[in-house]
């Protein structure tokens, strides 16, 4: 495989005792995974565990094992359950230290809005020895790098504003491109029509998304690839088939 077709994977450990308990709804998977595919990288696989060291060690160890990058989010605030930093210090068998960058961070955010620069904050300034920050705007605690490794915040717009920062460090391939057509059609009756599509286009993946609205049922099929010209053709084709088959497609989601 040439280098510039190399897919590059990345995987993600959501940490947190209240995303399995649902009392908080995770929305970093979706906001990870977007931003992933800009960068030319694949979101391979997730994993979602407890505020348990072991726990978050054991998902930590494979996932950057399997992966060219690993993320993860939750769990490094201030207070005593916010253990990622300790867990992740584990897995990589390095002590956690003060990085006295994010500690500077955190003493211009609190002295600037009047407030003391407490044990509890200092907490944030405690990553895995070694480590390089990622710059945090909204609340002035860093993100960690270590490696290919990136610990980052459970609330989704301090991540988001991680991933702003991250944009374009990352080595990654060609960015997964995708289009949408939608029919009003149920996917089981064009599920041949579907597997041909993807079986004559080397590369392209598409994805049939179901719904029923105002009494009727119909599919929405995203068509992806790394090529811009086969995604095109693809879409030409599939068209072309569905509305062949008797099903009027529309140009973009319905």
């Amino acid at each position: 495989m040439a280098a510039s077709e190399r897919i590059w994977t990345a995987a993600l450990v959501v940490i947190g005792d209240e995303i399995l308990s649902g009392r908080t709804h995770d929305k970093n998977i979706a906001q990870v995974a977007s931003w992933l595919q800009v960068q030319g990288i694949r979101l391979a696989e997730v994993r979602v565990v407890p505020d348990v060291e072991d726990r978050i060690v054991e998902a930590v160890n494979a996932l950057r094992a399997a992966n060219d990058y690993l993320f993860t989010t939750g769990g490094i605030g201030p207070t005593h359950d916010d253990i990622t930093v300790d867990a992740i210090a584990k897995a990589l068998g390095v002590p956690v230290v003060i990085h006295p960058e994010a500690r500077a961070m955190l003493e211009r955010y609190y002295t600037g809005r009047g407030t003391a620069l407490t044990e509890a904050r200092l907490r944030m300034a405690r990553v895995p020895e070694g480590a390089e920050l990622i710059p945090n705007r909204m609340s002035g605690a860093p993100g960690i790098r270590i490696g290919n490794l990136f610990i980052m915040a459970g609330v989704p717009h301090i991540t988001a504003g991680m991933l702003d920062a991250l944009t374009g460090e990352l080595e990654g391939g060609a960015p997964l491109l995708s289009r949408t057509i939608g029919c009003w059609v149920p996917e089981s009756e064009v599920a041949d029509v579907l597997r041909a599509a993807e079986r004559d286009h080397e590369g392209v993946q598409i994805g049939s998304y179901p719904f029923f609205r105002d009494g009727r049922v119909g599919a929405n099929f995203v068509v992806r690839s790394t090529d811009a010209e086969v995604l095109d053709r693809c879409v030409a084709e599939l068209t072309q088939a569905l509305e062949a088959a008797g099903h009027p497609v529309h140009p973009d989601e319905i």
